[in-house]
């Protein structure tokens, strides 16, 4: 385990990381540490890594960040915890999630997956030349899940109906292991049909949208 760490940024990712050290009983400080962890945007990694004298660790949590940003520190990971972050949630965000961890040797893979032990996630191995496509899926999986949440709420309130009220379908889905219902798989094209005169007549900005997943789904 870590004596101390350094921890730069105190964003949503890194005031989540700061809880579960201190929870964990690992020091967190400014300054020092055998362990400097970037907590930082990715458009800030390489400038800040770069201002950080060599010697203890190096590691940032971004998912789409190469290595070589942390350069010219060779002593460096990456450790990016596959989870969605609120800025009031606590340590408690990381229980139960997944890690994407990146080394270039077996030293810094064991540094990794030390700190994805204290931080209670469970890593797995990434190549540092594949991060970019998984990190592509983890915003398809996130962020296009809040852009479909909003259009579909957009719909139900037009209709007179609580958006709200998706939300325990939504669940239902992941727990049914996203397990396929609906018009689309039953073949039934003329409710398809119907579903795109709708929201062509209401909201017909999301026209597009509806038939590109409907084709996607399709296949």
């Amino acid at each position: 385990m870590f004596q101390r760490v350094n921890l730069i940024g105190r964003g949503r990712v890194g005031s989540a990381v700061a809880d579960r050290l201190r929870e964990r009983g690992v020091p967190v400080t400014e300054h020092g540490g055998d362990l400097v962890l970037l907590c930082v945007p990715d458009r800030a990694i390489r400038e800040v890594a770069a201002g950080i004298r060599p010697g203890p660790w190096v590691a940032h949590v971004s998912g789409a960040t190469a290595l070589a940003a942390l350069a010219p520190h060779v002593r460096r990971f990456s450790l990016h915890p596959l989870q969605t972050f609120a800025r009031e949630g606590g340590a408690a965000q990381f229980d139960g999630a997944w890690a994407a961890l990146s080394g270039e040797t077996a030293d810094a893979m064991a540094c990794g997956r030390r700190l994805a032990d204290v931080l209670g996630l469970r890593a797995f191995e990434l190549r540092d030349d594949a991060r970019v496509l998984y990190h592509a899926g983890a915003s398809v999986a996130s962020n296009f899940l809040v852009t479909l949440y909003r259009a579909a709420a957009r719909l139900l309130d037009q209709a007179g109906a609580p958006p709200e009220a998706l939300i325990p379908l939504m669940r239902r889905t992941i727990d049914n292991g996203f397990d396929l219902t609906g018009p689309i798989a039953r073949g039934d094209w003329d409710v398809v049909e119907a579903h795109l005169h709708a929201i062509r007549t209401h909201a017909p900005d999301l026209e597009a949208m509806y038939r590109a997943l409907a084709e996607a789904t399709r296949r």
